[in-house]
Formats: structure tokens, sequence, C-alpha cells
């Protein structure tokens, strides 16, 4: 039987994940998934570990208010209130996106300035302003928050377990940051579904995903791997035309609840 076996979610765009028990979702995917970011102040655009590394020790908790708890080592925690209808809307630019969202503020800005090591803001984004999901995949209407294209993302157990075998050495889950883990599947058994249900909740696969050097960094310590792995094995039995794919990309089709433990069914 498959079973939904874990849940995660990234408040902060490119910060450390959460480890859930449950969880609702909305228009966007999961509740609080990836609805704040952090960008430069001059450009506005995004940053994320690709170019900052060290923002794999930057953790960010989601409050039920839809406020944000910053933590990191050296630093004092900081509590960050939801923008209200009064903040100020900055112009920012996600990949090849461009939309105003509220800011947080300068207090937040000088906090996560001093952590960066450089000007920088952070920004919230309401379901108003979510932005279009990648042109070309999925229904016109799907929309998405600071995730790079689409709301969810899942990964087979067994194929963490199948590509830790080729590696050569246990690799974490959160390596490659997914909202959803099913377990009971055979290993890449994803790439061939196109809709699923969880609990009540139904889900379009739309897209699978292309793996980038993120994958190469310790989501524990930070640190990135000499050996490029495991980008360069799966660069060598998951290549395709977009990059080296391993996990599927998906849209809600409905609000409601997740729960670890929920069994999942395959509907195409």
């Amino acid at each position: 039987m498959l079973r939904l076996s874990a849940l995660y979610r990234y408040p902060l765009k490119s910060a450390k994940g959460e480890t859930l028990q449950q969880v609702s979702l909305d228009k966007l995917g999961l509740d609080g998934d990836r609805r704040w970011m952090l960008v430069d102040e001059a450009s506005g655009r995004f940053l994320t570990q690709r170019a900052v590394a060290q923002m794999s020790q930057l953790s960010a908790l989601w409050n039920a208010d839809g406020g944000l708890t910053l933590r990191a080592p050296g630093h004092s925690p900081i509590d960050i209130a939801l923008p209200g209808n009064e903040a100020e809307l900055r112009g920012v630019t996600i990949w090849r996106d461009t939309l105003r969202v509220p800011d947080a503020g300068d207090a937040a800005a000088a906090w996560v300035s001093q952590f960066i090591g450089k000007p920088t803001r952070l920004v919230q984004v309401p379901l108003d302003r979510a932005r279009s999901t990648q042109a070309g995949y999925g229904k016109d209407d799907d929309q998405v928050a600071f995730a790079d294209g689409f709301p969810l993302l899942l990964i087979g157990q067994a194929s963490l377990e199948d590509l830790s075998s080729k590696v050569g050495r246990p690799l974490e889950m959160l390596r490659f940051r997914p909202n959803l883990v099913i377990e009971g599947s055979g290993a890449y058994a994803e790439d061939g579904w196109k809709r699923i249900r969880i609990g009540d909740v139904e889900f379009r696969v739309v897209k699978s995903c292309a793996r980038c050097i993120l994958t190469t960094i310790d989501p524990q310590t930070g640190v990135r791997s000499d050996d490029r792995e495991p980008l360069a094995t799966l660069q060598k039995y998951r290549a395709e035309e977009d990059g080296a794919m391993f996990g599927q990309n998906l849209v809600n089709d409905s609000n409601g609840r997740l729960e670890v433990g929920m069994p999942v069914t395959i509907l195409e």
C-alpha cells in the first residue's frame, strides 16, 4: 500500500525546512510554504543557496498567523509579523518573473542583511499576488508562491534509496527539498503518475524536477560536496534535455488537509 511517509515545508525560500505531521493546503500548495523570500536590496533579485550557501543554516518557522520566526547561529531570533495592507510594495525578480510584493520592514531587513553580509530585504507573497506556474504545463489558472515553478514537489522513498545505492552512501531526503514523500512504490514509479489522491485531496503530476547544484549542499552543515554528488550520479542515468531529473512537480486541485500516514491512490 502506498502511503504519505513525510511532509516538509520551507516557509522561507532556500532556508531550512520544517518536518510536519499534518498540514492544510490552499491554492498555492502547503499553507505557509515558500511564502517568504530574501532579495538583494539593490536589484530585487531573489537569493538562494545556489549563490549564498549560508542560507542552509537559516531556520525559518512559519507561525499560525502567517508570520515568521528566523534563527541562525550567532544571531538572536527575530519574530516577523505578516505585512499589513499598509506595507511597502517592493519590485522583485524570481527567475523570469517580476512582481510587486509586500516588504517585511526595516527591522527584518537589518537582521537578514547582517546574516547575509550585504543589503538584503525580506518579502512575502499574499495569495492575490502569486505568480503563474511555468508556462506550458498544467492549467492556465495554476499559481505558485516563491517555489521555483510549481506549488509542490513529490519524491518516492524508493527513488532516494536507489540513488543512495548508486552514489554509495546514504543521502538525506532534505537535500532534495520535497514537500511530499511517498512510501511503498518502486523506484521512480512517480515518473509515470499523472493524477494521485492523498486523503481527500487530488493532485496533478505536471512536470519532472530538474536538479541543480543545490543538491550537493549538505542540509545539516551547509558544506558543498567536493565530488559534486549526488548531482554527478544523477547526470549519468537521469539526464534529459532539461537536466538531471529527480522528483515530480505537483499542483493540488483542491484545498484540504494532509497527515503523515495517509493512503495514496494512483488515479491515472
